[in-house]
């Protein structure tokens, strides 16, 4: 069984530290009490022990075994299924995603978790330690395990964050390298891939702060409004990197766009300049027999004194109006 850790509490002090979840026959939770069951990649055979022993509904043990679900909550009885995605960046800025299940009820806890190495072992640790935190019932720790899985996220967003900057840095300077083109628009797929996650996770939290249910007391509402404005926040920044990699890829075409231009007007001025030798050059060398000037002893120095008197005029005034 892939059981990280399976206990039972009362008063927030544990009552039961091996939860045994085999189908050997405990009894359930009494007033008070409720039990804690983390659980890491189970398999179909396991996670049925988990359903007979707790009644957990087949389509939600379906939908936990299944870690592809867009965050959601749905409610079957006095049981509440929430699913939660959790993310990570690696070293290749590339996301990778997981998901965290819970079956919360007013007497237990069920995390089935696939997908992420963030373990909830030292979230349990911490609220052992403090009596008066695990003594406010299952869907505290149901809250205190979706703000850890929220606050994951910030990691990620200051990672792209540092990338995005550094791209934007050196946008300004010269024009992206293809590398950094492709670097761009993976980043900006991540982001949109997030976003899209974030989207269904504010919704999730939003209905747990406003839900009418057995499992979550009106009091409890408070702590995932919480967790709903550290999702908004993310969210926030989430959209504000994408906008600013599209406006890095808009700066880049602009600057670019001027540059070349730059370059068209340079080469068309000194295409008009040498234009000029160009044309009397070609007119005096049709071999015509009789053409102005051919037998005038300073006509050779002349036609020179021409064309560099007009060259000259050609680029001063490209110059006065910022081509060359």
């Amino acid at each position: 069984m892939t059981i990280v850790a399976a206990r039972r509490y009362r008063g927030g002090e544990i009552t039961v530290p091996d939860l045994p979840v085999d189908g050997s026959g405990l009894a359930p939770a009494g007033p008070g009490e409720f039990d804690w069951i983390g659980v890491a990649a189970p398999d179909p055979d396991e996670m049925d022990l988990l359903r007979r022993q707790y009644h957990l509904h087949p389509l939600a043990v379906e939908d936990a075994l299944h870690p592809v679900q867009m965050p959601k909550v749905d409610v079957y009885g006095d049981c509440l299924f929430i699913a939660a995605r959790t993310a990570a960046l690696d070293s290749n800025e590339t996301i990778t995603y997981g998901q965290t299940s819970l079956f919360l009820s007013r007497h237990y806890l069920v995390s089935v978790r696939f997908g992420s190495e963030r373990a909830h072992v030292d979230l349990r640790r911490r609220l052992e330690s403090g009596a008066d935190q695990l003594s406010e019932g299952p869907d505290y720790v149901a809250h205190e395990i979706l703000d850890f899985i929220v606050d994951g996220y910030t990691p990620i967003i200051d990672g792209l964050e540092e990338a995005v900057q550094e791209i934007e840095e050196q946008a300004i300077d010269t024009f992206p390298a293809p590398d950094t083109i492709r670097r761009i628009f993976r980043l900006r797929r991540q982001l949109r891939r997030f976003e899209r996650l974030c989207g269904p996770m504010e919704a999730l939290c939003e209905r747990l702060s406003v839900i009418d249910h057995v499992a979550v007391d009106a009091s409890a509402r408070v702590w995932f409004r919480d967790i709903l404005d550290h999702v908004r926040r993310a969210l926030a920044r989430t959209r504000g990197l994408r906008e600013t990699l599209d406006t890095v890829v808009e700066t880049a075409s602009l600057l670019e766009q001027h540059r070349q231009g730059a370059m068209t007007r340079q080469l068309a001025a000194w295409a008009a300049i040498l234009a000029v030798p160009t044309a009397i050059a070609g007119i005096y060398g049709m071999n015509f027999e009789f053409m102005p000037e051919l037998q005038w002893r300073y006509g050779y120095f002349a036609v020179l004194g021409a064309i560099a008197l007009i060259c000259g005029g050609l680029w001063l005034r490209f110059r006065k109006i910022d081509w060359l």
